[in-house]
């Protein structure tokens, strides 16, 4: 037997990591110094990164892989609405867009929401130093208020002098006549938007660069206090314009076409059939161009570009003092369709356009895998938790601090996903659950069909799993927040007027 005396032999340093060990996760971090937060966001990317198995072939992404060695990899999260725009503000203010009515890109968050407390207002108000570059919030005019940030670049195109301003500061820019290269792609018809292929400008010049330089430049620098920095790359968006060394990457005879079965949408109700059908011209076109595989190729390549733009960044936190009280999160805003149900873009509530990939890296957590389900709108709790700071009193999502203790635990919250108004779907372990808002339903078993190919919603044997996803859909569904075009805005004086009222609403900076 050991006497009492015998605990207090461990030497201070054991001691430490004995309590550190026993003690939960948010409990440790609330008694060390404020960690920091590094916010890594890319745009469009879906679960093809080699972590998480989603493209059948090769997808270089070492860099990711390599975060989610040493992080939490979520495996089954998802974004709150597959577009951009409605996407990053769920992320940002913690709100779905049926709490919001934010449902689409043609909305302004903060002339619609000026009292909401963002995540970087939050962390401003919690005595944070708040910076970011590039893409965090929607990336067009009005979307990146001075007043939510000590220090933010937006989003620049260098594109050896190609501005495309309407991508930027729309209405506002001057236009710019494309370039005597367009398009890139060799697909005649597509706008540049759609277009991929190597600019001939230096590789520091594309726009991810600049972002990526503004992170690194940030975290060699001296901080005082601690600090919330958010990058946001716009790859692998479209326009798909990498270095070629990321297309060399890629070889076309080794490129793996998705599965596309001629009767895949057969058991789709009307609701979904248009929703698989926007942006089918575009599909179109690159398959009569016989340019499929080259832009799946390009995918890969911007997918492998904003990997290498992430290990700069991550390289620069290594080599800081900061590593080690840092929290890391990486997420990407939505999926991508690339012809999977005869679509592509995004915007539509299958797997393809709501998987993504998410890990979060947080000091005194160990890594592992989570599959459970889990949603974007779970970030802003679960970096209020994992800060200690105190929360805004309406969130909707729950805090994953639980999961990064233990991510086999009992898990019965599936994901949500909004797209539009009255069109949702859930998420669970097993199944998905899709109900639009003329009340048409899809149902997946993911057990036995991962491409989600057969709508099991008909079949009498599924009430009670539909019955038991559905109570997870939203209660009420705001009213559509104002459009764009309700107001008059003033990008240099951050400023929007009302049409109809007069109001003004100003988001100078404070």
């Amino acid at each position: 037997m050991h006497d009492s005396s015998s605990r207090t032999c461990l030497p201070p340093f054991a001691r430490a990591w004995v309590v550190a060990w026993l003690l939960p996760l948010a409990t440790v971090m609330a008694a060390s110094p404020a960690p920091n937060v590094l916010f890594l966001a890319v745009d469009d990317m879906k679960d093809w990164v080699n972590c998480l198995d989603g493209y059948e072939g090769v997808v270089h992404t070492p860099n990711i892989d390599d975060l989610a060695s040493r992080g939490m990899l979520f495996t089954n999260a998802h974004c709150p609405s597959p577009k951009c725009a409605p996407s990053r503000a769920a992320i940002l203010t913690g709100l779905y867009p049926s709490t919001t009515g934010l449902y689409d890109n043609n909305q302004w968050w903060y002339p619609n929401l000026p009292g909401v407390v963002t995540l970087p207002a939050h962390f401003r108000r919690s005595g944070y130093h708040a910076a970011g570059a590039g893409k965090i919030f929607h990336h067009t005019a009005g979307n990146h208020p001075p007043n939510q940030w000590d220090d933010f670049l937006p989003l620049r195109f260098r594109n050896d002098g190609w501005f495309r301003g309407a991508k930027i500061n729309y209405p506002w820019s001057q236009h710019v006549p494309e370039p005597a290269q367009f398009p890139f792609s060799g697909v005649d018809g597509l706008s540049h938007e759609n277009d991929w292929g190597s600019l001939p400008i230096a590789a520091e010049d594309y726009d991810d660069a600049l972002s990526t330089d503004y992170a690194v430049r940030f975290l060699q620098a001296k901080h005082d206090k601690p600090f919330f920095l958010a990058c946001g790359l716009f790859r692998p968006h479209l326009p798909w314009y990498v270095p070629q060394e990321y297309f060399d990457r890629y070889k076309l005879e080794d490129i793996v076409l998705p599965q596309v079965p001629d009767d895949d949408l057969q058991d789709i109700p009307p609701v979904g059939l248009k929703l698989a059908k926007d942006r089918r011209g575009d599909y179109r076109k690159i398959k009569q161009a016989d340019r499929w595989k080259h832009a799946i190729q390009a995918y890969l390549a911007s997918i492998t570009y904003a990997d290498a733009q992430l290990g700069r960044i991550l390289k620069a936190l290594e080599q800081s003092p900061y590593k080690d009280s840092t929290i890391v999160v990486l997420w990407s805003d939505h999926g991508w369709h690339l012809g999977e149900k005869q679509h592509w873009h995004k915007g539509t509530l299958w797997e393809e356009a709501t998987r993504i990939p998410l890990v979060i890296r947080a000091p005194h957590s160990s890594p592992g895998v989570c599959d459970r389900p889990v949603s974007l709108i779970d970030l802003y709790p679960t970096l209020v938790e994992l800060t200690d700071t105190e929360a805004p009193a309406t969130l909707d999502g729950k805090s994953l601090v639980a999961l990064l203790e233990n991510p086999t635990q009992p898990w019965a919250r599936p994901a949500r996903v909004e797209y539009l108004r009255g069109n949702a779907a859930v998420r669970s372990d097993r199944y998905r659950y899709i109900r639009y808002k003329d009340g048409a339903e899809e149902l997946y078993d993911h057990q036995t069909d991962p491409h989600e190919w057969n709508n099991l919603a008909a079949d009498k044997d599924m009430t009670d799993v539909k019955k038991s996803l559905a109570r997870w859909l939203p209660q009420q569904w705001a009213k559509p927040a104002a459009a764009k075009k309700g107001f008059e805005f003033d990008p240099d004086a951050f400023t929007w007027q009302d049409k109809a009222t007069g109001e003004v609403t100003s988001a100078a900076a404070k």
